[in-house]
């Protein structure tokens, strides 16, 4: 079984609400609780974007036997395996269309060694760089494009889904129950519109308008666009069985290929 765990922004909107200062107790204990509910058999990949990356939440990580797949900033410098200097991480990926993969001591303070992946594509203004320690054979820079996902998550958890941006809770126990049921109810409709999607008949992109937007979005990888999130769908569905009042369905989930680029994959 794969996981990924996108860790930054939703650890942070939930902890805004404990208290004030230092992260990392905070952040260990989360990590503490998630490793304790995750199968040890698991492969788990931790995401997360940049300015967010340390040092000892990259060994945490690799301690709960785990994979860090951290983006960093370029303002660092790496030392590839076998070398004795120092380069800027600027050079990792310098411009759009390269890419570069290897074993190196990344940052002069406070060095780590790691597997650096580099890769520069359009339409992005800056490359990405992803320090993880599984070996440069085993990566790919591409699996970062399923941090996108958290954000459609963060639209399907606040104004596009449960609206619990319009919540005042300031008390943590109540937070952490409401959260509970955010997680079970999303959980719900997602499996609930994995099935739908996936059952749903071939269509033809030629029997739509010119300027439609599948048409667009259509690429060699999809022969099928999907027009609306699992979410959305899932949410729409369960909505019409209560109205029906027909029975209601658990759904189940789907796998999909995970990404060969590095163009954000459709939403979840």
């Amino acid at each position: 079984m794969n996981l990924y765990l996108d860790f930054g922004e939703a650890a942070n909107a939930l902890l805004s609400n404990i208290t004030k200062g230092a992260w990392k107790e905070h952040w260990l204990n989360l990590l503490q609780a998630l490793h304790t509910s995750v199968p040890a058999d698991w492969f788990v990949l931790v995401m997360a974007d940049r300015g967010l990356y340390a040092k000892w939440l990259y060994r945490e990580i690799v301690h709960n036997g785990w994979h860090p797949f951290l983006r960093i900033k370029q303002d660092g410098a790496y030392r590839p395996q076998g070398e004795s200097s120092f380069r800027s991480l600027v050079f990792a990926a310098p411009r759009v269309g390269t890419c570069w993969t290897g074993h190196v001591t990344c940052f002069r303070m406070r060095p780590l060694d790691c597997t650096l992946l580099a890769r520069w594509d359009e339409p992005h203004t800056d490359p990405w760089l992803i320090v993880t320690d599984l070996p440069g054979e085993q990566a790919d820079v591409c699996w970062y494009a399923m941090r996108a996902w958290i954000e459609a998550g963060f639209k399907d958890t606040k104004r596009g889904g449960w609206h619990w941006n319009h919540t005042r809770i300031a008390d943590p126990k109540r937070s952490e129950r409401h959260w509970l049921a955010i997680a079970v109810a999303t959980l719900w409709a997602v499996s609930v519109g994995g099935e739908a999607d996936a059952t749903l008949p071939e269509s033809s992109i030629d029997e739509l308008p010119e300027l439609h937007i599948a048409r667009k979005k259509k690429t060699k990888e999809y022969s099928r666009p999907r027009l609306i999130s699992c979410f959305r769908r899932g949410v729409l569905v369960i909505l019409v069985r209560l109205i029906a009042g027909q029975k209601l369905r658990l759904g189940r989930f789907y796998p999909e290929p995970w990404p060969t680029s590095a163009l954000a994959t459709d939403s979840g």
